[in-house]
């Protein structure tokens, strides 16, 4: 599967296993500050050979229309700094699905992930036909607000202890924006 997002701070692509090595590089680089608000992972999951599954079971999801995930790739290098993903895409009733998004932190201030959350949205709504985007964020996570905010998501209110994240139950923000609003 190619498919190719193009932006103006950032790209982002279809990841595919031989971006696994790369990947697992971005994931160490990150791993103390992504753990800030996301669950921790077992050793294992740092390594080419997990990468390389997790990847092939995302283009076997993208086939299906389940799924996408990219890489966020920076234009000048091409080097990988981040990822974001499109996911739990629901047909009618619905039309709906989940973003979310992780930016290496040497690029973070930068309105690299505005850029590659607003190029997700507009595939969502204009590719995948999509009624409502969502996405879930920390309260505690200012930065991602912000992001969400400027790609004109809505905050619809708190899930409390929503998410277990590293032994403690996390209230969550539920963000959403619509097609109308796009």
């Amino acid at each position: 599967m190619n498919l190719l997002l193009k932006g103006r701070l950032c790209y982002l692509r279809i990841l595919t296993t031989e971006d696994a090595e790369e990947m697992v590089q971005l994931l160490l680089r990150n791993r103390t500050y992504w753990a800030i608000f996301e669950p921790q992972h077992r050793d294992s999951y740092f390594t080419a050979a997990v990468q390389r599954e997790k990847i092939l079971e995302s283009i076997h999801q993208a086939k299906e229309n389940r799924e996408y995930s990219f890489g966020i790739f920076e234009p000048e290098t091409d080097k990988l700094i981040g990822h974001i993903s499109m996911y739990s895409i629901k047909r009618l009733p619905f039309l709906s699905a989940l973003v979310g998004y992780s930016i290496d932190e040497s690029y973070i201030g930068r309105g690299i992930a505005t850029d590659a959350v607003k190029l997700v949205i507009a595939f969502g709504f204009e590719k995948l036909r999509l009624h409502r985007i969502e996405a879930y964020v920390s309260p505690r996570n200012a930065g991602s607000i912000r992001v969400l905010e400027k790609a004109h998501f809505n905050n619809e209110g708190l899930l409390r202890e929503f998410l277990y994240i590293n032994g403690v139950w996390e209230d969550h923000y539920h963000f959403a924006v619509l097609e109308s609003e796009f």
